[in-house]
């Protein structure tokens, strides 16, 4: 029945042109007849040259005064929009608004936004109870307003709107992150202040004495039982704290609390200069713990009071007692200079001062003006970088010229600050793109 089908419309075309060609020919022979046989042949023949000319004059007009457009993209080209902003030219911003529960409201909000136009570059959802809070990291030009970005956004039906510039590291996807702040807090318990900084942004962080039955949520303010003791404060002035991220660290502590207390066992042969008293030129670098408390209560009783006094700015009379929070790895990193005895000789404090960091160093008084403190400081300095620390800062004594010494050898631009006798030095440190991104 389909090759009958086939055949029969196959017939229709056949019929169809052979009827043209009959009526090209009728047509050819009529032209020519009055060409040739009547007396306007000539006259018409000009008259159709001078119209074509004609048309070709106005078509080659008409075409340079209304160009063409350009074909449209085949499905699947890849087109680059020629409106690409320029870098210089864009603006990052991170917008968080509560908008109702409900269906079309962060369409709503998404239609508010394209009408700046701004472009939406990720975006996440923390839900309450009959609302939800959207937050989204936002790509404008650099010359829109940011009163014009809220506005939209309130006109959207947005409430509690809140805005602030953002970078680079905001781009990075929430949940890779979250990842990549609990593996590091996994493998140090150091890690666990900065992972909680990282992660909120602008906050500050702080351990007290004390217990609570349950950890709590109160608009701007977390307490968080630490799970070495006390109570975790965590205070951020403006967004306030959403469930969402009430539960990201709590899930970020209890991860500390199930791996219990860990160092990495990173350690560093150090060989100095040979010359001098003691002789011994090897010495091996690594993390402090809790347990080199009495080692490291020995080596304060073999120093001197001067020694003493540069290191605490005053009598050290209950080593025993602050060496319990130096050593503890929820306040920083310690390194540990250690003989092929097992004496600790020297040890470098890095203590986290919400985005800064405190930078202390103390050398027996045998191992003096060997480079130890030298060595320690930029062994300090590159723990800070690493953790994304941008700003370290030493206390001392105004008359410590080793560590001046020491930190002018950074190369970095340092501040200085006296009163009273302390000198406050600090250093504002260099900070890889990669190392930055995981701040906030």
């Amino acid at each position: 029945m389909e090759k009958l089908t086939n055949r029969k419309h196959k017939w229709r075309r056949d019929t169809v042109e052979l009827s043209a060609v009959f009526l090209a020919v009728a047509l050819a022979d009529l032209v020519a007849n009055v060409v040739v046989h009547g007396h306007d042949g000539p006259m018409l023949l000009v008259a159709s040259a001078v119209a074509l000319i004609a048309t070709a004059a106005w078509h080659s007009w008409w075409s340079h005064r209304h160009p063409h457009a350009p074909p449209g993209p085949a499905p699947g080209d890849i087109v680059v929009s020629s409106a690409a902003l320029a870098p210089e030219e864009q603006a990052l911003w991170r917008v968080r608004a509560t908008v109702p529960d409900s269906p079309g409201s962060l369409a709503t909000l998404c239609r508010a936004l394209a009408d700046l136009p701004v472009n939406i570059i990720s975006m996440q959802a923390h839900p309450l109870a009959e609302e939800t809070v959207d937050e989204f990291v936002v790509q404008a030009h650099s010359d829109t307003p940011p009163q014009e970005i809220t506005r939209a956004v309130v006109a959207a039906g947005g409430t509690e709107v809140w805005l602030e510039r953002a970078d680079a590291h905001d781009l990075v996807d929430v949940p890779t992150r979250i990842l990549n702040l609990a593996t590091r807090t996994a493998l140090d318990a150091a890690e666990l202040p900065l992972a909680l900084r990282q992660l909120f942004g602008r906050c500050t962080i702080r351990s007290i004495p004390g217990e609570i039955d349950e950890d709590e949520l109160d608009g701007s303010t977390m307490r968080l039982r630490d799970p070495s003791g006390g109570v975790l404060v965590v205070d951020r002035d403006e967004p306030p704290f959403t469930p969402t991220e009430f539960a990201r660290a709590r899930a970020l502590i209890e991860l500390d609390a199930q791996l219990g207390p860990r160092v990495p066992d990173t350690r560093a042969v150090l060989t100095l200069p040979i010359g001098g008293e003691p002789t011994g030129s090897e010495l091996t670098v690594r993390r402090a713990d809790p347990s080199d408390r009495s080692a490291a209560v020995a080596l304060h009783e073999r120093c001197s009071t001067r020694t003493l006094r540069q290191r605490y700015h005053g009598p050290a009379a209950d080593t025993d007692r602050y060496l319990g929070h130096l050593l503890e790895p929820r306040y920083g990193q310690t390194l540990t200079v250690e003989t092929l005895d097992g004496d600790l000789v020297a040890l470098g404090h890095l203590m986290w001062d919400d985005d800064s960091a405190e930078i202390a160093v103390l050398v027996e008084d045998a191992w003096q003006r060997r480079g130890l403190g030298s060595e320690l400081v930029r062994r300090l300095v590159e723990l800070a970088q690493d953790a994304g620390i941008g700003e370290v800062y030493a206390v001392t004594t105004s008359s410590n010229s080793g560590m001046v010494a020491t930190l002018r050898r950074l190369g970095v631009p340092l501040d200085y600050q006296v009163e009273d006798g302390t000198l406050v030095i600090t250093a504002h440190l260099v900070l890889e793109p990669s190392t930055a991104a995981t701040r906030r």
